[in-house]
């Protein structure tokens, strides 16, 4: 049998797929991860409706940069054209998660930032967490996936972001999506997501108009770990 040659590409997002039950962020089939090779400007994404319980590393579909299954035998995901838009905007993402997950979707449906109340929070971006309003009607009729991905970075673009700095997004009215440098990073992401979306509820429940965290403290925490000066790990 002659050797994928995605193999590899496919092995990595079937390992950060598997991750997300694992991390309890997904029921069923919701939810998917992508990772990204940017040398050949393709993408590995998990099939449609699969449950993860069964989902096979060859069943992985390899996708181009327009969103065209290039390699696979099944459907990919249905928003793999939202994933198609971030790469082509972003062209330094190496990998995207989205989820449903309950708190960040929480956020979502409220249509609301998730402000950065404490240091948990800027040990990871250095903003509020943003929420991109949802799609007008204009776009719902259109090719809905895709302006999906439009929606989220024209809200960087509006807001001077960048998503290697901030990670996390949230769609208004449908729920987060993260990056990062792989698909376990991805990941990672999104289950840190969902933990600041909890956290930052429960602040709001035990103090309603809590302010943030000051910009001392965000830029000590977030410069440790990211900064030129970082120092945080091995």
């Amino acid at each position: 049998m002659a050797k994928d040659p995605f193999g590899a590409l496919r092995e990595e997002a079937w390992e950060a797929n598997q991750a997300l039950p694992r991390s309890g962020l997904v029921l069923y089939t919701f939810g998917n991860v992508s990772v990204f090779d940017r040398d050949r400007c393709v993408f590995a994404i998990k099939p449609s409706g699969v449950p993860y319980d069964a989902l096979q590393v060859g069943d992985i579909v390899i996708v181009d940069c327009d969103g065209h299954v290039v390699d696979g035998r099944m459907r990919p995901s249905s928003d793999t054209k939202t994933h198609a838009v971030l790469y082509r905007h972003f062209p330094d993402l190496s990998a995207i998660a989205h989820t449903h997950s309950t708190h960040a979707v929480a956020w979502a449906q409220a249509m609301r930032d998730i402000p950065i109340y404490g240091t948990t929070h800027a040990d990871h971006t250095p903003a509020a967490v943003p929420c991109a309003l949802p799609l007008s009607d204009a776009r719902i009729a259109g090719d809905y996936e895709a302006e999906t991905g439009l929606q989220i970075v024209e809200e960087y673009a509006l807001r001077g972001l960048d998503p290697l700095d901030h990670p996390m997004v949230l769609v208004g009215g449908h729920g987060p999506f993260t990056f990062g440098d792989s698909g376990a990073k991805a990941v990672y992401h999104s289950v840190v997501l969902e933990e600041l979306a909890r956290m930052a509820w429960m602040t709001e429940g035990l103090a309603p108009g809590a302010p943030e965290l000051k910009r001392a403290l965000v830029e000590k925490h977030y410069g440790r770990k990211h900064g030129e000066g970082r120092y945080y790990g091995q």
